[in-house]
């Protein structure tokens, strides 16, 4: 699936008022995480860089900044961790010097947010040879949705006599 398809995916068109109100009675959450492979060592070190690319992601993503904070990581194999508190949950993006390797997730409620895009912006930032990424649907399922609900077993240890 390209991130294209990811984005028209994730669109939720509603066609009536009584569709959208049943729209907006659950959360609509989308994850998009991944890993990125043969990032340029002087990209992966550089810390004020990848939280200049997180910021640009919350603005791709259409998410609201509530905080970010960002960390270099000394030692051997170095690297950065970028975390961005959204509004409508967070984007994050670690990284490894001595592995060239970065780790990207954009997790965001509300169908007015794009995380596709967040991860997109962030891919072209850091300039991979090659990247995975997954998609997963986080939404809840409304009451009326056909869904089975387990109710746990409780079990109770017995004592063993030796």
């Amino acid at each position: 699936m390209s991130l294209t398809a990811l984005e028209e995916g994730m669109s939720l068109e509603v066609s009536s008022e009584e569709e959208s109100s049943r729209v907006r009675d659950f959360i609509i959450g989308k994850h998009v995480f991944g890993s990125l492979y043969g990032i340029p060592p002087e990209i992966a070190d550089d810390e004020d860089y990848v939280r200049q690319a997180v910021l640009d992601a919350v603005k791709a993503a259409n998410a609201t900044l509530i905080e970010i904070k960002s960390w270099k990581i000394s030692g051997h194999k170095g690297g950065v961790s970028v975390i961005a508190l959204v509004n409508e949950s967070h984007i994050a993006v670690h990284t490894w010097t001595e592995y060239r390797y970065a780790t990207v997730d954009a997790y965001t409620c509300g169908d007015h947010t794009r995380p596709e895009r967040a991860f997109q912006l962030i891919v072209e930032r850091l300039k991979p040879q090659y990247y995975t990424y997954s998609y997963a649907d986080r939404t809840q399922f409304p009451a009326s949705s056909p869904v089975f609900i387990v109710k746990k077993v409780e079990t109770r240890a017995a004592a063993v006599a030796r």
